[in-house]
Order: C-alpha cells, then structure tokens, then sequence
C-alpha cells in the first residue's frame, strides 16, 4: 500500500492544482509556512518605515513594498487580508509612537484602526494579482485605501502616505507632476514592480515572457534613475520678501493651566520685541513679515486685555505685520477656533484662518456623552474646537500668505486650496503654524517637517514653518531645507523667501490622477471578485476541487 497526494475535492478525487502552479489566481505561493509569512509581512512594515523622517531610507522602503507583495502571493482573499493587518499593524505601531506622548491606548488604538485599511488592502491585492501588469493595479488600489483612511473616520488620518516619505528620494519632484496621492502610486508601483522581477525569477521554471522579469525591472530602474530629471521649483516667481519666525518656547506642553499658558504668551511676545531691539540695534535682518505659531498665544487675546495688549504691544514694536496663532472664543461658550490671525502695527486683529481639520479627541470629543463618562483623561479638553470652513489665503503686509494649521499640512484639499494660481484665488507662500509642544523629542516633528517640505514641491512654493519649539524652519519650492531651528528654546529665524504666481499640474490635476487611479485600482479588485466567482460556480460544476489555492493537497492511501 503507498500513499501518495491527490486533491479531494467535494465532487470527487480530482487533483487540485498546486500552489506552485503559476495559473493559480494568485500565482505561485512562494512562502510556504504561515508563521515565517506572517513574520516577513511585520518586516515588510518595518522595512516601509524606514523610509520616513527620521530615517528617510528609501531603499527599505521599497524593498518592504517588495516583501509584502511577495508574501502575498498565492494567497486566498481571506489569507491575504489577515497579511495586510500584520503588515499594517507593523507599519503604523513603528510610525506613531509618538502618540504614546497622549496616552498608549491612542497609540495602540489608532495604530490598529490603521491596520484594517490594510487588511482590504491585502486582500484586494490577492484578486489585482491574476491581471497582466499586476504591479500597476496593485499600486492603483493602494492609492484607493489610502484615498479611503484618508477621509474615514471621523476625516481621516492621511499620516504614513507613501508620499511624504520622500524629500530626500529619488521620487521627490513628483508631486510637483502629478499630485501626492499619485506620488504614492509611483513609490507603489516601483516596490511591486521588484517584486515582479523576484517571483519571476524565483519561479520553476523561471518565468520565461518579456512581462516576467525584464519588463519590471526596466520599469524599476527607469523609475528610480529617471525620477531626478523632473523639474521642480517655483510656479511662476512674483517676488521676494523676507520673514521672521518666532520660536518661543514653552514650558511643560503649555496647556496645563493658566500658568503656563501665560508663560507661552510671554515667550513669544518676549521673544518679538527682542528681535525687534535687535533689528533697531543693527544686530538683526529686519523681515518683512513675522509668524507666530499655533498656540502662539494660547489665551485668548480677544477675553483676556492684558494679553492683547501684550500681543499689539510687540507688534507695534517690530512694526510689521504679524500672523499670531491663537486659541479664541468659538461661536458657543463651550466651543473654541484654533486661528492663525493677521495682526498689524497699530490698527490690531484684521483677517483670519480658522483650522480645517481638527483633531478627534485631541482638539475636540466625538460622541462626547459617550466618551467623557468612560475617560477621565478627555476632561483635559473641557471645549470643543470647531472647523473652519474657508481656505487660509490671507493679506500679511505685503504677501498673500497661505496658512495650514499643524495637521492641515496632511491634508489634499487645505493644500490643494492654497497652492492655485494667485488669480484663481491662491497664496504666493505657504506657512504651518504648528504647536508640537507634546511631541517634543519624538518623531512626529521630523515627519510633519518631511511632509511639508513634500507640499512645498507640490505647490511650487517655498514654505515656512513656526513651531513653538521645534522644527521651525523654510523649505524651498525644491524640497530642500533652506533654515531650520537646531533646538526646542527661544529663536528668531530669519530668511527671505520667494513668492509664486502660478500653479504646478500637481496641484491642478492632483485631485483628477488620485480618482482615476483609485477607480482603476476599484475596477481591477472588482473584475477579480466577479472572476473569482464565476471560476468557482465552473469548477462546482465540473467537480473541480473548490479548495482556495492554497490549500494543502490531501494525502490518501491506496
């Protein structure tokens, strides 16, 4: 008696293809065990996280895209999904550590809520898998999930997009071309098409079409070689001014009662007339404007008279607008804003910027009857902010200035707003007010400096940054890190700036590129669902084992 391996299917003993068998809807299963696949996919998130601020390596980062995609092969939907939430999992626990600075439940809670994007993720890249230029439609369905984590829930979380990996890479100038969300697509594509060349290659046989290996790895090397001869720079130069940032310095995070909130203020007022004394003296540049930070003036100077006057006395001292970020009274008695204001030399508060995007549970409590009771830590935030609903193109002096509030700066449609042409209603120079005063000594300044640094090349305008206690800093319409503080104390940068005009396709045809990619990326899952189906109604009727491809033959006796 011998016993051999034969495929018992419901219907009868026929053999059930090999995961071996490069016809399989998924390919070959290159990875056999599940807990070696399991640990490679966490790897591969490790991998795609070196990529980001603070390490900026962007090759991990696309030898981590390659790693999940050959995990992935020759997977059942269901396998590949559970792959996609390691992966995810690995990713975002790397990345947002800085969250534990708020409490280590957000940080593990949000990290997994991430994870389930890419459970559909994986999943949707089992079934793109089986299509000719499989490594195109898999990159169009990642720029769908991360069109999708970006709006939901509750707006969105857009941090960790393939795109704001890149300033210093070779992939940097495309977002001036083609937008951020595309930009992702082409760092997708790029790893998958890696991975392409390595299955093919890992094949028995070896894959022997053209689509197999060469293909790939042309479209690899033109990719990473071929990035660095787009052109980037200014969208249509208007002039030059030049800009004060003020770093003030707080102590603790600034927002543990009215101490310290007093102390903010005075850091920053404090720290204006300084360089004002020092422009008088002929120690300093003088600037044409002056930024404040978010939170510059975490009192409202509206409520409290010592702290406006303390506010318009330090700017009448620099004699120069100043853009001051305040938290003022919302339209309720227990609603906020968190504004950037215009505020000029002797005539005082004129135009302003309300934020877009809000932050759940950190600037204001969804479903608050429901949470409050269950975490005393939610009663630190006793208002709720409200969202502004306007884009921040405001008249500093001279300069159509286009404010982004801290995490605006993620966020497509705040940017997109900005970076039009002037006569379409833009801004000549971009700025984030930003208050990273709870991140200190963590990651998350590197990589909202790395994002906005990535927004500068898609709009084609140089950017400044003022932070309450680092990273401040201007970034040129290249990309390139023109000034930045050193340090987390008290600072006056200056730097002149440049002006645009225009605007740069990636802004223009942006939002078009991440809809027709993410509908193609749609359309290809979807076609592979309907396939799937009908392979499974054809092999119920045959009695072809309906075993997923993966499955193990089944050994018999004879």
């Amino acid at each position: 008696m011998s016993s051999v391996a034969t495929g018992v299917s419901r219907g009868g003993a026929t053999p059930a293809r090999s995961r071996s068998d490069p016809t399989s809807p998924g390919g070959p299963r290159l990875v056999r065990a599940s807990w070696l696949r399991l640990g490679l996919a966490a790897l591969a998130g490790l991998g795609v996280v070196a990529g980001f601020a603070p390490y900026g390596q962007w090759v991990p980062l696309l030898a981590g895209l390659a790693l999940l995609a050959i995990c992935l092969e020759g997977l059942t939907v269901r396998s590949g999904a559970v792959v996609g939430v390691v992966f995810g999992a690995a990713f975002m626990l790397a990345l947002l550590p800085w969250l534990r600075a708020i409490g280590t439940d957000t940080w593990l809670g949000l990290s997994l809520l991430e994870a389930v994007f890419f459970a559909a993720y994986g999943a949707g890249h089992v079934l793109v898998r089986r299509w000719p230029a499989w490594p195109l439609w898999a990159a169009c369905w990642w720029v769908a999930v991360e069109a999708l984590r970006g709006q939901v829930p509750l707006g969105g979380f857009p941090w960790g997009r393939l795109a704001f990996s890149i300033p210093d890479g070779p992939f940097a100038d495309w977002p001036r071309w083609v937008g951020v969300p595309a930009t992702s697509g082409v760092v997708a594509v790029t790893g998958f098409a890696l991975a392409a060349v390595v299955c093919s290659l890992l094949r028995r046989p070896p894959a022997r079409s053209a689509w197999g290996a060469v293909l790939p790895a042309l479209a690899v090397v033109g990719l990473v070689a071929g990035s660095p001869l787009l052109p980037a720079g200014i969208a249509t130069k208007a002039g030059e001014v030049s800009v004060a940032l003020v770093q003030g310095g707080v102590p603790g995070t600034g927002a543990d009662g009215r101490a310290e909130q007093q102390a903010v203020v005075g850091n920053h007022v404090a720290a204006t007339r300084a360089y004002a004394a020092a422009v008088a003296a002929g120690e300093a540049e003088p600037a044409d404007i002056v930024i404040w930070p978010e939170n510059g003036s975490d009192l409202d100077p509206f409520a409290h008279e010592d702290v406006g006057a303390a506010v318009q006395g330090a700017v009448d001292a620099v004699g120069v607008p100043v853009l001051v970020g305040a938290i003022v009274q919302g339209p309720s008695p227990d609603t906020a804003l968190n504004a950037g204001i215009v505020w000029t030399p002797g005539t005082g508060a004129g135009e302003r910027y309300v934020k877009r995007h809000l932050v759940p549970f950190g600037e204001y409590i969804p479903f608050r009857e429901v949470f409050a009771p269950l975490v005393s830590r939610l009663d630190q935030i006793p208002r709720d902010m409200v969202p502004g609903e306007e884009p921040g193109v405001l008249s500093l002096g001279p300069v159509l200035v286009g404010d982004l509030i801290c995490f605006d700066v993620a966020y497509d449609d705040t940017v997109r707003d900005l970076g039009r042409s002037v006569d379409d209603g833009g801004a000549e120079l971009l700025s984030v007010q930003t208050n990273n005063a709870t991140y200190l000594g963590s990651s998350q300044p590197a990589q909202q400096w790395a994002i906005s640094r990535v927004r500068a090349v898609e709009t084609g305008r140089d950017l400044v940054v003022a932070s309450i206690n680092g990273i401040s800093g201007v970034a040129s319409a290249e990309g390139d890190t023109v000034l930045q503080s050193r340090s987390g104390g008290q600072q006056v940068l200056t730097a002149p700036v440049r002006l645009a005009a225009g605007s740069t396709w990636g802004v223009r045809l942006g939002a078009w590129w991440e809809l027709v990619l993410s509908l193609a990326g749609v359309a290809a899952v979807g076609a592979g669902v309907v396939t799937e189906r009908v392979s499974r109604r054809r092999r119920g009727r045959t009695g072809v084992s309906a075993d997923p491809p993966d499955s193990e033959p089944v050994a018999v006796a004879r």
